[in-house]
């Protein structure tokens, strides 16, 4: 036996060569190689960073990469993204500017990676800084005319701030705006905490322990001023064939103010105004009117109140009986009967307008172009020459037209049982 393999060994060697060649032949053409680029981006990961160092740098949120694979692994990242990663190893890394090179791995052979985007990150460490500080409130704009206000209170007074030392070292102030303008109710919110440099300026990249802090803030009337409500008051009627829709007064609340407190203690809590006129209004109605005050009161403020009052025309429907029916586009040397002669037309729109129409206002067609001899159902068509009225229905909607050439006997339709 051993004399044979010395003697045949060369043999026995191609012979394997072979079979593996035309193995690996036949699983390439089963599951061919494919270069491509990973369709989902790869988040990075961070290992092994020293947690008393933080990164003060743009960090890459996600790669891209290409690898070479067979059919049948692309098929299985494509349908699990999970079993590739990216990885930015920072063990041993001290304080200072670096550049690592990411690792990508990916949990299924086999596979080339081509290239990875970006495939090193350069980045700085600096030492982990906390910094505590008071809240200041900063008050912006002013209460209401009549209004003042207290003390506030927040809660809590501070806050804790932490991030890259350099950035740290740049908060000099840690504060919340309330804004006040035109105020006139309590303040009871919850409002997000600003950190700010020595300019003024928003510093970046540093957490703020809370972020948010209640804030609390009495708002009171002075003594002789008092909010009231206004009442509209008309007179007359709008014309015939015309509605009232709406009125609405601005500001709908003013603030009254008297030197005696108690005189505008005894107000109802609403104010009339001088009348407003309607009297045969066709038009929307857009002025300013004054209050009637008693004495000794005044308005803080415009002494009059602006005032919108829509006017519409009443919207409407009327029947035209007995509209004839115009014969139009008939061939030369054709005639033609219509039946019935005449139609109804039920029409809509404005009342004043339709108070006003007449036949002469209406024309009802039929329009024969491009029609032959013989009997036909065509449905007419309605003009109306007066804006904003609207045809709603014909009665009847159709109409039998008989066309006969010139000269010939007019068939006479009949009615059928």
């Amino acid at each position: 036996m051993f004399r044979w393999l010395s003697a045949n060994y060369r043999t026995f060697l191609w012979a394997l060569a072979l079979a593996i060649s035309v193995w690996v032949a036949a699983v390439t053409a089963a599951d061919p190689d494919e270069t491509r680029t990973l369709p989902a981006a790869i988040p990075v990961e961070i290992i092994g960073q020293d947690p008393s160092l933080v990164v003060n740098s743009e960090m890459p949120k996600t790669v891209e990469v290409t690898l070479r694979a067979p059919r049948s692994v692309w098929n299985l990242v494509e349908a699990n993204p999970s079993l590739a990663r990216a990885i930015l190893d920072f063990s041993g890394l001290s304080s200072g500017e670096h550049t690592v090179e990411l690792q990508v791995q990916l949990n299924a052979r086999p596979v080339q990676i081509l290239s990875v985007a970006p495939n090193s990150v350069t980045f700085i460490l600096e030492p982990l800084a906390t910094q505590t500080l008071n809240v200041d409130v900063s008050l912006a704009g002013e209460a209401a005319i009549g209004y003042q206000i207290g003390e506030v209170v927040i809660e809590p007074v501070q806050i804790v701030v932490a991030g890259a030392q350099s950035q740290v070292q740049k908060v000099t102030r840690a504060r919340v705006l309330v804004n006040l303008d035109g105020i006139r109710e309590n303040v009871d919110q919850t409002l997000r905490v600003e950190v700010l440099d020595e300019n003024g300026q928003r510093v970046n990249g540093i957490t703020v322990s809370p972020e948010s802090i209640h804030v609390t803030l009495p708002v009171s009337q002075q003594g002789g001023y008092r909010d009231v409500a206004v009442k509209v008051i008309t007179t007359g009627r709008v014309a015939s064939g015309y509605r009232l829709t709406d009125i609405s007064v601005f500001p709908p609340v003013v603030t009254v103010y008297a030197t005696d407190p108690e005189l505008v203690s005894s107000l109802p809590g609403v104010l009339e105004t001088q009348p407003l006129e309607l009297q045969n209004a066709q038009d929307d109605i857009n002025t300013r009117i004054a209050l009637n005050l008693p004495a000794g009161v005044s308005i803080v403020g415009e002494q009059t109140v602006l005032i919108q009052a829509g006017v519409s025309p009443i919207e409407s429907s009327i029947t035209l009986g007995g509209e004839r029916v115009e014969i139009i586009g008939l061939t030369s040397g054709l005639t033609a009967q219509v039946s019935p002669s005449t139609v109804d037309v039920i029409v809509s729109g404005p009342l004043p307008l339709l108070d006003t129409i007449t036949r002469q206002d209406v024309r009802v067609t039929v329009d024969l172009t491009g029609l032959g001899p013989g009997t036909h159902q065509i449905t007419p068509k309605v003009e109306v020459l007066i804006s904003d009225v609207v045809v709603e229905s014909i009665l009847p909607n159709t109409i039998e037209v008989v066309i006969t050439v010139s000269g010939a006997p007019t068939i006479t339709p009949t009615p059928s049982r």
